[in-house]
């Protein structure tokens, strides 16, 4: 596998992480005031798999993908 398809399948992985994370934080808020005590959790477990996210595709890019 190339390093391009190697990076691919990162993006790929860590868009499905972050996407679900999106999805947890969202039915999160719909449940308030139930479970606020776990917002800054998965507020946090979010912007890190967006962080990496970003990073993966800014490599992705720069490979030239």
């Amino acid at each position: 596998m190339s390093d391009i398809e190697t990076i691919k399948a990162e993006v790929k992985k860590l868009n499905a992480q972050a996407t679900q994370l999106k999805m947890d934080l969202h039915d999160l808020s719909e449940d308030l005031p139930t479970g606020w005590e776990k917002i800054p959790e998965v507020a946090e477990k979010t912007f890190s798999a967006y962080q990496q996210l970003t990073e993966a595709r800014k490599k992705l890019a720069a490979a030239g993908g």
